[in-house]
């Protein structure tokens, strides 16, 4: 097996390095995989027999909002290269990973009380209601070409008869994520900024935007990692979520990660300075389960611990942007 990672200096591709240590991990210094010429280049050197597709453009809501012409091209360019070079030159193995935030946006849930019950029906959001409806339009043009990824895979499936197939992790966290990057921020590595900013200018106050009421689901980066890794040796072809069974409330996930750090500080949520955003989008990891019964997922507890830890200690990379 000759096992290519792409966007292999991101997050991922980072824990992936430590599980599968003889792959092959290439990033945007490495090839442009907007460029179909380089990705052909990149195939016919190495001659991969199994694809992980990591690489992506990803940011925060704000950088999305901000580019989301670059962030549709981008990502449709890439995915679509990629996937056709493996076509051609006839990859037993394609990995791609997604994100649940190409799912559904199914309303304000918080706010359409009498249609909660109906709507919270819906959730845990199964891997069949991937394309139910439209994503939510703070990062449309991502998500949109994501699941067009999803939609590729399958469409390839059908007609050549390749046994392609893609992963749905939810929010990530790592060691690895951006954490000076405001455009690439995501919440936790956000998060643990502020802390960390709060701490050494020995404020006692730690102000957040929103209510805090949105439910969210996060889960470490190495997980994931773990999760391809057991796919690839296992010969697992099904395409699933990728999420542990916590899904709490942005607020909860504040007040856990302080009792974590043991940090005692009080937490203020600023509704004036923009809204919540998506209520929820959690989804099932009953498929997930169903093949790898055993999985240990990292405590989210355990997790943040080792991530601030490498914040507070300046060991983490900023490679989260990968591309």
């Amino acid at each position: 097996m000759k096992l290519l990672i792409t966007g292999g200096s991101g997050a991922v591709g980072k824990h992936l390095q430590e599980i599968l240590p003889d792959a092959l991990y290439i990033g945007s210094k490495d090839y442009d995989l907007r460029n179909k010429l380089e990705v052909k280049n990149l195939f016919k050197t190495y001659k991969p027999t199994h694809v992980v597709h990591l690489a992506a453009r990803v940011g925060g809501i704000q950088d999305n909002i901000n580019k989301p012409a670059e962030y549709f091209d981008d990502n449709i360019l890439m995915n679509t290269h990629i996937l056709s070079m493996c076509k051609i030159y006839n990859i037993k193995r394609f990995i791609g990973i997604l994100s649940t935030c190409i799912y559904p946006d199914f309303g304000d849930y918080n706010r359409q009380a009498a249609n909660r019950g109906a709507l919270a029906r819906l959730y845990p959001m199964k891997e069949n209601l991937l394309i139910a409806g439209p994503p939510a339009m703070t990062n449309l043009e991502y998500s949109y070409a994501k699941r067009c990824l999803a939609i590729q895979i399958d469409a390839y499936n059908q007609q050549y008869n390749t046994k392609y197939n893609y992963l749905i992790p939810c929010n990530l966290y790592s060691e690895y994520d951006n954490f000076h990057n405001d455009g690439k921020a995501h919440f936790v590595t956000a998060l643990l900024q502020k802390i960390k900013e709060a701490i050494d200018t020995n404020s006692n106050e730690l102000n957040l935007f929103g209510t805090g009421k949105p439910l969210r689901q996060f889960i470490h980066s190495k997980d994931v990692a773990r999760i391809i890794a057991r796919s690839i040796k296992s010969d697992l072809y099904e395409n699933f979520n990728v999420v542990d069974n916590n899904n709490m409330s942005i607020k909860e996930i504040v007040e856990l990660t302080l009792n974590a750090l043991n940090i005692d500080i009080q937490v203020n949520f600023d509704t004036s300075k923009g809204p919540d955003g998506q209520y929820r989008k959690d989804v099932s990891n009953k498929k997930l389960l169903q093949h790898f019964p055993d999985f240990k997922f990292t405590p989210f507890e355990d997790g943040i611990k080792s991530v601030y830890e490498s914040l507070c200690n300046n060991t983490y990379k900023e490679q989260f942007n990968e591309s």
